[in-house]
């Protein structure tokens, strides 16, 4: 190791022949600056960090959080539209905490969700004062639309920290307007109750999707590799790869909203990637309530795989970022339970989490950005962001697009 090579990026730049050996090592180190940058904050007179804001639904991290969690999700209409919501959504949510806290409870007592954006954003950091250290210092904030910690905590703490430049950077690989465009709504409503970030105090821009980004397709195509080792070679091109998502009411799909067209997109390049090995097929998951939602649901693919004699099935979660509740109980718990009676041999492909290809490819995505911003390459938002779905024009998500465009300089732009 040279004397300007930091361990995460010996880490980030290791072979996969030394995967395993090296996969924990390194995170011991950020977590202490983590911790301490947390815990002591910036340094008197140092040079305010650029922040990447790390923005995701999110997920309790114990179980007395649940009901809270669940109470905001249902009172968001841009993830939820519901009739007489303010009424509805306190009735739903008191009715939803006991099984979803017993789902919780399923898989440790709360979500892990939190723990890998933290140290996802600490470890992206240390190689972006590499990558770009023009913009040195860079501080991740944990920006979560359901639970702690939340967007308005996350702005408070940039405040604090004397934050004169922010990326808006969305963990949510392809765009839909009820999970980034949620997000991005709540990030502009914050920001005017707060009163400060919205006026020039601090120079915005955004990374609103990287569906197709080749870091990321390349840690989905390592983990799929890993995990077809669990069957024998002369089965192992026959497994069907199955790639789940997180689903959508079929009424925001047919408005426009761009969320299955990237997925897919993703997909197609994880199996370029793969060279076809395998069959494949993309289906759908997290159905909620008694509308119709983009199918086939996960489960109810693997029921008809099971039907026509396909017993090899390898599960990719192809739309989240770490394990949370979707992955770890309704994959691994509900899903498999279900395959187990169907005679089929399920295996799932590792969450993305503390993958340094991965890991790594953040902070590329983050320093590309950076880099074209300050060239006048792009501007503070995509023009796909700022453009509108063809049947639903938001008049919220408009004022929050118009401040974007302004690269948060202007309140009322």
């Amino acid at each position: 190791m040279t004397a300007m090579q930091s361990p995460i990026s010996v880490f980030a730049r290791a072979s996969l022949s030394s995967y395993s050996r090296l996969r924990l090592a390194p995170y011991a180190s950020i977590r202490r600056r983590f911790l301490a940058t947390v815990r002591d904050g910036p340094a008197v007179g140092a040079k305010p960090p650029t922040a990447v804001l790390m923005m995701n639904m999110g997920g309790p991290s114990t179980i007395p959080e649940v009901h809270d969690f669940l109470s905001r999700l249902f009172h968001d209409n841009d993830l939820i539209p519901l009739p007489f919501q303010p009424l509805l959504a306190p009735f739903i949510a008191k009715r939803r905490t006991p099984s979803i806290e017993e789902q919780y409870s399923a898989i440790g007592g709360g979500s892990p969700i939190l723990k890998w954006t933290q140290l996802q954003g600490a470890a992206m950091c240390s190689l972006l004062d590499e990558l770009n250290p023009a913009s040195a210092p860079h501080k991740s904030y944990v920006a979560f639309r359901y639970a702690k910690t939340l967007t308005e905590d996350a702005l408070a703490e940039m405040k604090q920290d004397g934050v004169q430049r922010a990326v808006a950077f969305s963990q949510y690989p392809q765009y839909s307007s009820s999970t980034t465009g949620s997000s991005l709504n709540e990030l502009y409503k914050q920001v005017k109750q707060l009163g400060w970030g919205g006026n020039g105090e601090v120079k915005w821009s955004v990374i609103d999707r990287w569906p197709t980004h080749s870091g990321l397709i390349d840690a989905f195509a390592h983990n799929i590799k890993a995990a077809l080792q669990a069957y024998p070679e002369d089965r192992r091109g026959d497994v069907t790869i199955l790639f789940s998502a997180h689903s959508l009411p079929l009424d925001i799909v047919n408005r426009g909203d761009p969320y299955t067209a990237e997925v897919a997109a993703t997909v197609w390049a994880v199996m370029s990637k793969l060279n076809f090995s395998n069959p494949w097929r993309l289906t759908w998951q997290s159905k909620v309530g008694p509308k119709a939602w983009q199918g086939p649901q996960t489960a109810a693919a693997i029921e008809g795989y099971a039907k026509a004699g396909t017993k090899d099935i390898c599960l990719v979660p192809i739309a989240f970022t770490s394990d949370h509740i979707e992955t770890l109980y309704e994959l691994d718990i509900e899903v498999k339970e279900e395959a187990e009676k169907l005679g089929v041999h399920l295996t799932r492909a590792s969450s993305l989490n503390d993958s340094p290809i991965f890991i790594r490819a953040l902070a590329d995505i983050v320093s590309n950005h950076l880099k074209d911003y300050d060239a006048g390459l792009i501007g503070p938002a995509s023009k796909q962001l700022l453009s509108s779905d063809p049947r639903h024009v938001s008049p919220k998500s408009q004022e929050t697009k118009r401040w974007l465009a302004s690269g948060g300089t202007n309140m009322s732009a």
